[in-house]
């Protein structure tokens, strides 16, 4: 019997031992599964981290381009404000200087003439005027200076302007038309 006993003993201590390294294959198998789970779920986030990271990158190289062509684009625009600015300094310096220079033709002829009137002959006005881009500048200029409404204007002078101005626009046509 104590062989017997020692036989079940035995017999029962190697089927626990059976029984206790199945369920340790089963808790591995159950673990291994669990990791190889884990592991595709990290591998997804990581391609989707990987995915957002490159949309991010595309969106903000996208953006740095938007930024550099609206740089360039503001450079741009202040240059041509920058360059009308002086243009226009200059315009009016020489506007300045074209109204003294006729105030001064206007006070010599009226302290030498002391018989005809106060306005001023049109073709001074016109003097090198060669072409319609010329006339038309020049009698824009002109009459900046002396409208009636500006300071130093005249009404007189502007007829006068505009008599010749209508002569040289018909003399540049039927030249143009030739």
């Amino acid at each position: 019997m104590k062989q017997q006993k020692g036989a079940v003993v035995k017999h029962d201590k190697a089927a626990d031992f059976e029984k206790w390294r199945f369920q340790q294959a089963v808790e591995l198998e159950h673990s291994r599964k669990q990791l190889e789970d884990e592991r595709r779920k990290f591998e997804q986030e990581q391609k989707e981290f990987a995915r957002q990271k490159r949309e991010f990158e595309y969106t903000k190289s996208s953006e740095m381009d938007h930024i550099k062509q609206e740089q360039h684009l503001f450079d741009l625009k202040w240059k041509i404000l920058e360059d009308e600015l002086k243009k226009l300094a200059s315009d009016k310096e020489r506007f300045e200087k074209q109204k003294d220079f006729y105030s001064r033709v206007n006070d010599y002829e009226s302290s030498h003439r002391k018989s005809v009137s106060n306005v001023l002959k049109g073709e001074m006005f016109f003097t090198g005027v060669n072409n319609e881009l010329t006339l038309k500048k020049r009698y824009k200029d002109l009459i900046k200076i002396y409208h009636p409404d500006n300071l130093g204007g005249d009404t007189g002078t502007i007829q006068e302007i505009n008599r010749e101005y209508d002569a040289l626009c018909k003399k540049l046509d039927a030249r143009h038309k030739k």
